[in-house]
This record gives structure tokens, sequence and C-alpha cells, in this order.
């Protein structure tokens, strides 16, 4: 009778073993995304950072559940409002979508120093639990000013940039490189301008140019100037950046282009979720000096590309040039 009690009490025991749960099972990770100004739908950064996170939703199987996505109105106040709403309940990685929220990722992963976060196109939070994640776009002017120097049958070619963004300069600078680069002959004009550039455009194209590149972000006045020629006996095609230049992505436009340099955002957002999915980090070191960490991308690892939009493939010599950018053979590229 004892033995057949203790039979007994064992296999309850063993049945309740099975059925108990399984209280080391790992917790799923929670994940927030802060998207810039106008969120999903502006044919630009913010869709391009929500492709990543689908992405990464359906390659890890991920709960919708675990993932929040805000929007900001672009204020100072709402972004901190907003990123410390989610540190506060307890995401463990939250993705900020663009420069603007520089400041903000810089008071509040102090304030939460055991969250992670992670700051896409920008290289200036110098926090240990920051990841920045930014892009060599110069690889990508260099190689599109080559492409245009190659391209252009006048042997001119032009560069419009945005006097009040600091990179303009720098930009012109390695378009030009890029261009003699490819083409010692070929006759660089540029324009830096302050509040329009119509005028600019129109400059340029009666001096010769049919080629022209631009990082001009406030409306899409250069590419629809550029367009207005095109029914004529004058022809220019425009290159640009994405997705800055998010109306770039407009189909009406896509046929007055030749070019267009690419960051991968949705790169930048896939990678980093798998990173926190498998409990690493993107914490390369970007400035030693500033103490700033995360992960540069370039064309080499894909996060940087240079896409044709219209015209023949790109020939040998693009080639050659793209993966000498590769190799790092190109240098003074800063």
């Amino acid at each position: 009778m004892a033995r057949r009690f203790a039979y007994l009490l064992l296999t309850l025991l063993f049945s309740a073993t099975l059925l108990a749960p399984n209280t080391n099972a790992a917790t799923p990770k929670k994940i927030a995304i802060a998207y810039d100004v106008g969120g999903r739908g502006d044919n630009g950064s913010n869709d391009l950072a929500a492709a990543g996170l689908e992405r990464a939703i359906k390659k890890h199987k991920l709960s919708r559940l675990d993932i929040r996505e805000q929007i900001t109105d672009g204020t100072l106040g709402d972004r901190i409002t907003r990123v410390r709403f989610l540190a506060r309940n307890k995401y463990q990685l939250i993705i900020c979508v663009g420069s603007g929220y520089a400041d903000t990722v810089r008071r509040i992963s102090n304030e939460f120093p055991n969250t992670q976060f992670a700051i896409i196109d920008d290289e200036s939070v110098a926090m240990t639990n920051v990841s920045n994640l930014s892009f060599a776009t110069n690889e990508g002017v260099y190689l599109a000013g080559a492409a245009l120097a190659l391209v252009s049958k006048s042997g001119k070619i032009g560069f419009i940039g945005d006097k009040s963004e600091a990179s303009s300069e720098r930009n012109l600078a390695i378009f030009t490189k890029g261009a003699i680069a490819a083409n010692a002959k070929v006759t660089v004009s540029s324009k830096l301008v302050d509040t329009q550039a119509t005028s600019e455009v129109r400059t340029l194209v009666s001096d010769g140019v049919d080629q022209i590149f631009t990082n001009w972000f406030r409306s899409d006045e250069v590419i629809s100037t550029g367009a207005s020629f095109n029914s004529g006996s004058k022809r220019v095609l425009i290159s640009g950046i994405l997705p800055d230049q998010y109306f770039l992505n407009f189909s009406a436009g896509k046929k007055n282009q030749y070019l267009t340099v690419r960051k991968r955002f949705d790169l930048a957002v896939e990678q980093i979720i798998a990173a926190e999915l498998a409990d690493k980090n993107m914490l390369e070191i970007l400035d030693s000096k500033q103490g700033i960490y995360g992960h540069r991308y370039n064309l080499k690892d894909g996060g940087v590309s240079v896409r044709l939009v219209s015209g023949a493939a790109f020939g040998a010599k693009i080639s050659k040039i793209s993966n000498d950018l590769k190799a790092g053979r190109v240098k003074n590229l800063s």
C-alpha cells in the first residue's frame, strides 16, 4: 500500500513538472521606433525605416504587441516626451529616425543608461548606450560625380547645393574630385543657393550643362525646372540623394533623373533590431576623441548605394571606381 502511494505521488509530481510554466523562457524584447515628422507614408526616411522594421518583424517572427511606433510633431518638447515615455515603459531598444532626434537621444540616453538607443543618419551622440548609425554619403557623391562626367554629352556637368547645409561645400568638392577622376576634361559648374534654385538651374542649362547633381531638399524645384527643358531642344537630367529628397521617388520625375545616391535607412533599422535580439550591439568606434560609437554604412556593406534611374548601365570605368572606393583606395573624401 505504501509503495503504491509513493508511486502515485511521484507520478503526480512528474505531471505537475510537465505542466508548470517555463520560468526560464526568454521574455520577448520590446522594441520601439520614433519616426520623424509625418511618419509612415512620407515617401522618404520614415517609409524606409518602416520597411526595415517590417522585414525584421517578418524575419524574426516578432509580435506586433512588442513593437511600438511613435510619430513626432517635430518640436524638441514632443520628441523628448515621446522618447522618455518609451524608455519609462521598458522598451529595450529605441530607434530614432533622423538627426532631428540628436538632442533628445543625448538627454534621454543619459537618464536611462540601461536602455539601448539608436539614431539613424546621425553621428553626434557621445553615449555608450547609443548606436549612431550614419552613412558615408561622400562615397556615393564621389561615384555620382564620376558617372555624370562620363555620361555627359556636352562635357559640362553641374552641382546645385543648399548653402544652409554644412555638407554642401564638402559634397561639391567630393563631387568635383570624382568627376575629374573619371574625365579630366569635364567642366564642373556649381551654384550654392539660399532661397530658391529655379534660376540657377536655368543658368546652368543655358551654359550647356546636361547633367546636374543636387542636394537641394527644400522642394522639387530643381527637378521640376530641369523637366521643363526636356520637351525642348535642350535636355538635362537631375541626380540627387535619397531619402533626403523624397520627391525623387515620385514616378512623374523619374524620366528626368539619371541616378540617385541612396542611404539605406531600412538596412540600418533591420540590422540594429537583429543585433538587439541576439543580445549584441553596433558600437564600433566612429570618433575615439568624442566617444561616439555605432556604425557608418558605406558602399562596401551596401548601406550606401548608387542606383541608375534612366539610361544605359554603368560601364567598366564606373565599376572600377566603385571597387576602388569599396577597397579604400580612394583617399581624402572627408
